[in-house]
């Protein structure tokens, strides 16, 4: 009875008198003699002494005659369009069960599908409760006796079912009810005594015993699939609530219970006031109807009423049915105007608990807990207060609660919503600041570990924000946890590098990288690095450059990686000794290693070189290795070697440029005589002026260069370099030059050239003669006959015979023989080859006489420009070319005459004899 006084009440139905639309507003009139009602599949089925009444929601009354006597029970299935009635036709105890299907008429009526008696066996015996499965296959009826009668099989046909008795006992059977729990069936069985369960779906049907005391009629219900279906007794002192297996809840409800009904989670007791009038004074009797939610714990409703018949759910209401022809409706106020009383009464808890129950949304549900939390807030508790904004994450924007909060003394209410904000991935930058700094203020390192250790599965934050906080609030060893855990590297290192100086964990940390990002890192810091832990970050360097394998990914170690050498030079800008050993290990390792590195690690030679101050051997020959690889860019190279004055390098590229006339100029520029003439001898051979560059040299000199003016005149003089005049004039401005230095020289010269003339004159004095003799034999040919005496072929030697072939030049052949040989009819065989000889040298001559650019050029470049124009005035280049043709009327020009003894010599007639 306690239990039950701390129940709150409320009036959370509206109670109306149903009016009879048809009567003005008149309270609708039931049927008199009501004996048995029920209500679903949108009626409610009133059972009088004969007929059976169907009431609609528009009030509308429809009957029709079921039994001859009167009827006792209604049951209406909620699924199907099925009633069971039980009633009798006939006097005495013998009551028959009728079942109709309301869907299909019959005359008029519902049509009758099945009558059978309803005797447990053959004890006469009156029917006291009934109950119906939904799936039709089955129907138990209670009889006052203590008998239960199951009907098993399709309930609406006869030939489809069978009866058995399967309780019996001495008290009356008050309730039973049938529960399906996946393919389980169960009934329970009430009677004043007990409470027993059946197991249905199981052979021989065993049952169960749940308690030693049972209920009045109609005083046991079964609740809804949402409260798992359990079977509720209404006693005097409690209201108890049954599994299958065992008991469960106890309610202390006191009084003696009349109705107990269950309906959309709401538990209906009607008991009897045992404050009113007794019978004497007053002839009806007070009636209690109390509406229970057991979940939320709460009365609904609560009100007094005369002689209720019973209380029906249709239509989404409550309706009662009294004695007096009355009918009454309770409608359920909305979950917004419950809400709202509730909150009148501050009772927060329970609205929210209502709000559940009535499955209302998150919006609504967030709201509640918003105004919950304002309450508990206004009142200071501001613990409480948190809870409930925190279940409004999600719903509630989180600037109205940290607004709230932001005062230092509120800071752990603010940092518990902050936590709560990030488990549920709804935080943003400024939520993960905000955070920070309250773990940061309230220097609670176990709680900053804990957030920023969690994994990414029960807190979300932004990890970028959390650094910078952290960073800046001196949580260094944080930070850099963060950043490692999320490999966000580039705060990693900043963090390392600027903030805790570690410069070998940096590096090291860059060395676990992938190749992309150690590559990037190394190129950002790398100036750093190097300048605190040189040789570490030396190494590093090399294995980036050549075989780059990271430490971090096992995985990745089949793909080797290498990055451009070149583009790390700048980072040793003040480390020679490091980036010497950096570059000769590129140029080792590397097959083709950048031209930077080449370049780069040759000036630092030429430098070492350079600033010695006895240079070893050594030095030089590691600068001249340098210079003798493949890939030495001449320009740069020869640059590196004058800006040192690296004087074997440079000769080496001059030679290796075949530029032959500024090595002889670098000797003379350092008046290295003998070496210039060493030069002369060695590239005179592919560059001839460089004797006459050294004459010119030596012939300026104001010192004493007889000795190496008479070893260039010599070889000038055996090569015929240059002309005589030429050299005279040349030595003319060396005063020094005396004339007996050129004296062998022209001697030696005059007598080369007299010797020539000589020569020359013999030859002349040969050609005329020899032009002589082919001018006779021409003249000959052309006044005299020509007799062939030839007795043998000039081609195979043998006798000549008939048919043979002549030629003016002597020869003559067989004919098969000429005709094998010859490549011309008009040729002879044996002077062709001759004759084209001297026609190509012809032809070659016409040919080049125009050629003018290369006679200008030939001029240009040979020292002894005499000889080339008195070579080209042999070949006709500067006379007028005359084509000699016959001239009109058969007269021959002044030419022609030798001009047809050329002709003449040359093409040759054949005549055949």
């Amino acid at each position: 009875m306690a239990a039950f006084l701390q129940w709150r009440r409320f009036v959370f139905f509206d109670k109306e008198p149903v009016k009879d639309p048809g009567e003005n507003g008149k309270n609708f009139a039931l049927p008199s003699g009501i004996s048995a009602c029920d209500s679903g599949r949108g009626h409610i089925v009133l059972g009088d002494i004969l007929t059976i009444c169907f009431l609609t929601r528009s009030l509308q009354l429809t009957s029709f005659q079921a039994y001859k006597l009167r009827v006792t029970h209604l049951y209406q299935l909620k699924q199907h369009s099925i009633l069971v009635s039980v009633g009798q036709d006939e006097h005495g105890i013998n009551p028959l069960v009728k079942v109709w299907n309301t869907d299909k008429r019959d005359s008029g009526s519902p049509l009758c599908t099945r009558i059978f008696p309803a005797i447990p066996g053959n004890k006469p015996t009156e029917v006291s409760c009934l109950s119906v499965h939904e799936n039709l296959n089955f129907m138990a009826i209670g009889f006052t006796d203590g008998s239960v009668v199951l009907t098993k099989g399709d309930i609406t046909r006869d030939r489809h079912s069978k009866t058995l008795t399967l309780h019996e006992g001495n008290c009356p059977v008050t309730g039973l009810a049938f529960r399906q729990a996946g393919k389980v069936t169960h009934l329970f069985v009430a009677t004043l005594e007990k409470v027993q369960c059946y197991t249905l779906s199981v052979k021989e049907y065993p049952r169960l015993e749940l308690d030693t005391h049972g209920c009045a009629l109609r005083c046991s219900a079964l609740t809804d699939p949402s409260q798992d279906s359990q079977f509720i007794v209404a006693g005097d002192d409690c209201v108890y609530l049954y599994q299958p297996d065992e008991r469960g809840p106890c309610f202390a409800f006191d009084g003696h219970k009349i109705l107990a009904h269950w309906h959309r989670g709401y538990l209906l007791l009607l008991t009897r006031d045992t404050k009113s009038p007794n019978k004497e004074t007053s002839p009806t009797e007070k009636q209690i109807l109390t509406i229970y939610d057991l979940d939320n714990k709460f009365i609904a409703y609560s009100a007094a009423f005369d002689d209720i018949i019973d209380v029906l759910a249709e239509w989404g209401s409550f309706y009662i049915l009294t004695r007096d022809g009355n009918m009454f409706m309770l409608q359920e106020k909305d979950t917004q105007t419950k809400l709202e009383m509730l909150f009148k009464k501050n009772l927060f808890v329970m609205a929210i608990n209502l709000a559940k129950s009535q499955h209302l949304d998150n919006d609504g549900l967030s709201e509640i807990f918003r105004q919950y939390g304002d309450h508990l807030y206004i009142k200071g508790d501001h613990d409480g207060a948190i809870q409930q904004y925190i279940r409004t994450i999600g719903k509630l924007e989180p600037s109205y609660v940290i607004r709230k909060f932001l005062d230092a003394q509120r800071i752990h209410n603010l940092t518990a919503y902050l936590q709560a904000l990030h488990r549920q991935c709804l935080a943003n930058a400024d939520h993960t600041t905000l955070l920070l700094n309250c773990y940061t203020k309230l220097k609670d390192s176990s709680k900053l570990e804990e957030f920023i250790k969690s994994s990414e599965s029960e807190v979300h934050f932004d990890v970028e924000i959390a650094i910078k906080v952290l960073r800046q609030a001196g949580y260094h060893s944080h930070a850099v946890f963060l950043a490692d855990k999320h490999l966000h590297h580039e705060w990693y290192l900043k963090i390392q590098l600027e903030d805790l100086k570690n410069y070998q964990e940096a590096l090291r940390y860059i060395g676990r990288l992938p190749f992309e990002q150690a590559e990037t890192n190394m190129k950002r810091y790398g100036k750093t690095l190097m300048h605190h832990v040189p040789e570490s970050t030396t190494v590093l360097l090399k294995r980036l450059c050549t075989d780059y394998q990271p430490s971090r990914d096992p995985t990745d170690r089949d793909r080797c990686r290498c990055a451009n050498s070149e583009e790390f030079i700048p980072i040793f800008a003040n480390n020679p000794r490091e980036l010497r050993a950096f570059l000769e290990h590129m140029i080792e390792e590397e097959q083709s290693p950048p031209q930077g590195v080449y370049d780069t690690l040759l000036e630092l030679r030429l430098q070492d070189w350079a600033h010695e101050q006895d240079p070893e051997k050594g030095l030089q020959e590691a600068a001249l290795l340098l210079l003798r690889r493949e890939n030495t860019v001449f320009d740069k190279a020869l640059v590196l070697c004058q800006m040192h004055n690296f004087k074997e390098g440079v000769l080496y590229l001059y030679e290796k440029g075949k530029l032959y006339q500024q090595i002889m100029h670098y000797h003379m520029q350092n008046e290295e005589y003998s070496k210039v003439v060493e030069a002369c001898k060695t590239y005179g051979d592919k560059e001839v002026c460089l004797w006459e560059q050294a004459l010119g040299y030596f012939a300026r000199k104001e010192e004493d260069c007889k000795a190496y003016i008479s070893e260039v005149l010599q070889h000038i003089d055996q090569n015929n370099l240059m002309p005589p005049l030429l050299v005279v004039q040349t030595l003319a401005h060396n005063s020094t030059a005396t004339l007996s230095v050129i004296k062998d020289y022209l001697i030696n010269k005059l007598q080369r050239e007299s010797q020539q003339i000589e020569e020359d004159e013999r030859k002349i004095r040969q050609y005329r003669e020899e032009t002589a003799h082919l001018r006779s034999e021409i003249q000959e040919l052309r006044t005299s006959a020509k007799i062939f005496q030839k007795t043998k072929c000039s081609m195979c030697n043998s006798p000549l015979e008939l048919p043979s072939v002549h030629f003016l030049c002597g020869h003559s052949f067989h004919q098969h023989c000429f005709e094998s040989y010859a490549e011309s009819e008009a040729e002879c065989p044996t002077c062709t080859p001759e004759n084209r000889k001297v026609l190509d040298m012809l032809r070659a001559q016409d040919q080049k006489r125009d050629l003018h650019d290369h006679f200008n050029r030939q001029l240009r470049s040979s020292n002894d420009g005499f000889s080339v124009v008195a070579d080209y005035f042999g070949r006709g280049v500067f006379n007028k070319l005359t084509l000699i043709t016959d001239p009109p009327g058969g007269k021959a020009g002044p030419g022609s005459l030798e001009a047809d003894l050329q002709r003449d010599l040359l093409i040759h007639t054949k005549r055949n004899v």
